[in-house]
């Protein structure tokens, strides 16, 4: 199974070549400013890529899937959209989940909700996909400050994930 990760695309997705595979994983902030034109625009460009499973959690940036879940969640007919939820494929074990260290941006929560949440995620779980990143993993902001999050950053030690994305 070959699984292609991308995330942060802002709206910029027909800019990029995505590679072939299995399983597309989108990890959020599909859009710039979260409106609902530009969901359909990301929902039209995902139905034209050729992996038979796309799979899509949100981020800081989609304010639709946020505002709107449903709606929004309606918008999204070429892809999988997870929120907090799991989804089998051949057997791998899925789950996505858009929380972030509070921000003042959609899908933030409080350090403290954020411990309860994540302590919360179901045992087998193979692969996990969260918008933010664990504190310490690819987590520095462009004035080199670590910005994960130290409660996801346990709960990923704890659960094992055979990848985290």
């Amino acid at each position: 199974m070959r699984i292609v990760a991308i995330s942060d695309t802002h709206g910029l997705h027909r800019q990029i070549r995505v590679p072939p595979g299995d399983i597309l994983i989108h990890a959020g902030d599909l859009t710039r400013h979260g409106d609902r034109d530009a969901l359909a625009d990301v929902n039209a460009w995902l139905a034209e890529l050729p992996h038979r499973q796309k799979l899509v959690i949100a981020g800081n940036h989609d304010w639709c899937l946020y505002d709107e879940p449903e709606a929004a969640r309606a918008l999204l007919i070429s892809a999988t959209y997870l929120c907090d939820e799991r989804v089998a494929i051949q057997g791998v074990q899925i789950y996505g989940s858009p929380w972030t260290p509070s921000m003042g941006w959609a899908f933030s929560r409080s350090p403290m909700a954020l411990q309860y949440h994540w302590a919360e995620l179901p045992d087998g779980i193979d692969v996990l996909i969260t918008h933010g990143p664990p504190l310490g993993a690819l987590d520095q902001d462009a004035k080199s400050q670590h910005c994960g999050d130290a409660a996801l950053a346990a709960a990923v030690r704890e659960l094992r994930p055979r990848l985290h994305i």
